[in-house]
């Protein structure tokens, strides 16, 4: 095979699969044994920074575009008119020790169209992972894409080989996956991830009385959902993806806005795209559902369907219920401490471990580093000023984006003086 063909396949099954965005990686350690080829840390490997500000890469790419589906959502389905493309396995473990080599990369997602059925295109999956493993001593992040269906024993055998796994969910409801994607079946996204959770219990039972007990998956599994292909409400969205988290174990829930690409009249316009600011504020209010103590009922129901473009959900949340505030610094508990816009978790603990020696007040809490132009309409503290006014919400609301323009006019201002 000639280097113009591999740099082409390299050039098609890339840019393939820029559609996945499930490819972070989180919590694993794996050594560098003596003569082994690359390593993982704890920081995680995609596209991530570790403490030292290092960004770290993978490769990411397709097996094949070729699918023997015809998802309407999807590029590489089979009746879409694309270029098409397949690596040999041993092109793919050949690219990812080169680039490793070159210090491109340090790990690989892969991930691939289904060909021939969902058991072939596993085997060839694990194939790649097996070589990387036991003949190149590859020890550096692995990531694969579990294939709906797929069986439990190769579900077994991916996750001895790989550090993460992951089935996209792909619609977040079984309706929006029968209108979209006829030939596929919710059960067959749901099989390879209970195996998935299983194994992983039974490996970490093992664990404690085998040290030697070979890993499985150690950074677990993940999923993805597309948003904005079906006229899934965010309300919806959260729902689907706290029964994954919960049910299955996710380590993460990703969010991928669709994306146009053909016209159909089950999916939105060409011209439509999910804007940007829809991808945040879900991934803000998964943070805060996951770390925050809140529930999809404060965040989101039948008054309040779809996140707040416009701010964050959890100040949405707050000028919702002014019942709540405001909270007093020196007094309130954690959960409550929470809640207040502008005060994140890490702020949290400083507050608490501080108010041990002495009252805060402002200038304590700003050295702390909240976010004041949020949080001091929330709360109070050991001074005699105070910004809790009894204001109306928009009001208020429309003071703080106020305060959060100037703020960014000044950075940005401050950011300019710098070429001058």
């Amino acid at each position: 095979m000639s280097f113009d063909r591999i740099r082409e396949k390299l050039s098609i099954l890339a840019d393939a699969a820029k559609y996945d965005v499930s490819c972070a990686s989180s919590g694993v350690k794996r050594a560098n044994k003596e003569k082994s080829l690359g390593n993982t840390t704890a920081m995680g490997i995609c596209h991530s920074y570790t403490e030292d500000g290092r960004c770290v890469s993978l490769l990411k790419i397709l097996l094949t575009n070729h699918c023997i589906f015809d998802c309407a959502y999807c590029v590489t389905r089979k009746s879409n008119d694309i270029k098409r493309a397949a690596f040999k396995i041993q092109e793919v473990v050949d690219l990812t020790v080169n680039f490793y080599r070159r210090n491109y990369i340090e790990g690989l997602f892969l991930s691939s169209g289904i060909f021939k059925s969902s058991d072939y295109t596993m085997e060839r999956l694990i194939a790649v992972a097996k070589k990387l493993r036991l003949e190149e001593n590859f020890n550096g992040y692995i990531h694969l894409k579990s294939i709906p269906g797929t069986s439990d024993e190769l579900m077994r055998e991916a996750g001895l080989y790989a550090d993460r796994l992951s089935v996209n969910i792909e619609i977040p409801t079984v309706s929006g996956l029968k209108l979209l994607a006829p030939d596929k079946k919710h059960e067959d996204f749901i099989k390879p991830m209970n195996k998935v959770k299983n194994e992983i219990i039974q490996y970490k039972a093992e664990r404690k009385l085998l040290k030697n007990t070979p890993k499985y998956a150690p950074a677990g599994q993940s999923t993805q959902m597309i948003i904005g292909a079906t006229g899934e409400s965010d309300r919806d969205i959260m729902y689907s993806a706290t029964y994954y988290y919960k049910k299955f174990n996710m380590r993460r829930v990703y969010y991928s806005g669709y994306i146009p690409i053909s016209k159909d009249d089950r999916l939105p316009s060409i011209h439509t795209e999910v804007p940007i600011l829809r991808e945040n504020r879900l991934y803000q209010t998964d943070w805060l559902l996951r770390f925050y103590g809140f529930s999809i009922q404060e965040l989101l129901n039948d008054d309040h369907k779809n996140l707040d473009l416009d701010i964050d959900p959890k100040l949405s949340w707050a000028l919702r219920s002014p019942e709540i505030f405001p909270v007093d610094i020196n007094k309130a508990d954690k959960n409550l401490l929470a809640r207040v816009p502008g005060i994140g978790m890490q702020s949290v603990y400083k507050i608490i471990q501080a108010r041990k020696f002495r009252k805060l007040n402002w200038s304590h809490l700003k050295a702390i580093g909240i976010s004041l132009n949020r949080a001091k309409y929330f709360i109070t503290c050991d001074s005699k000023d105070s910004y809790h006014k009894d204001i109306s919400p928009t009001r208020l609301k429309n003071a703080i984006l106020r305060n959060s323009y100037s703020k960014h006019q000044k950075h940005f201002s401050n950011q300019l003086s710098l070429f001058s």
